[in-house]
């Protein structure tokens, strides 16, 4: 009998950016086809610097297939570039070439971002990773997304435009009374 080789998958929700004892969680739920996520990751990278110790960040996949065909596939290539610590490489790849994610450049993108296994359009042609954006995605409809992106601040859903301004006062407000008025 032969025995199947298990093996652990690293889940999007274990990845996290910014300080591991920040005060303030951000989670995104988003889609690397969409344009408003795209514009959303450039207000995250700002608000990282901006609250830089205070601030970690979670990205999980919402891939909206019925009008982002390519969307589940981009989000496959991302948990892929996680197994070998090169999710947030991958991330903000596919956002700069959200137009562009057939899966031939996601293989060229892989190695953009440094991924060295010569199997990678192998798992993404075989669905490997599906299961793991599959559950970022039910985990979402369960609390409520039905469009992206949709934030979260320490699990509490954020109203409103994901701008800069109103992120930003929603994890002041998480921060009081222990925060510095910032200029």
């Amino acid at each position: 009998m032969i025995k199947a080789k298990t093996v652990e998958i690293i889940p999007t929700k274990n990845i996290w950016v910014g300080s591991k004892d920040a005060q303030v969680s951000l989670v995104e739920f988003g889609d690397y086809e969409s344009e408003a996520c795209a514009k959303a990751n450039e207000v995250v990278k700002k608000l990282l610097k901006h609250f830089e110790g205070e601030l970690k960040f979670n990205f999980r996949h919402f891939p909206l297939t019925q009008i982002h065909q390519r969307a589940q596939k981009a989000a496959e290539a991302a948990v892929g570039a996680a197994q070998e610590g090169k999710f947030w490489e991958m991330h903000n790849i596919l956002f700069e070439h959200r137009k562009n994610l057939g899966t031939v450049s996601l293989k060229l993108y892989s190695r953009e971002a440094g991924i060295s296994n010569k199997k990678f359009l192998d798992t993404l042609v075989n669905s490997t990773y599906s299961w793991e954006v599959r559950n970022d995605l039910l985990e979402g409809l369960s609390k409520g997304v039905r469009d992206v992106p949709t934030f979260f601040i320490n699990g509490q859903l954020v109203e409103g435009k994901p701008t800069f301004e109103n992120l930003k006062n929603a994890i002041e407000t998480e921060l009081k009374p222990s925060v510095k008025k910032r200029a």
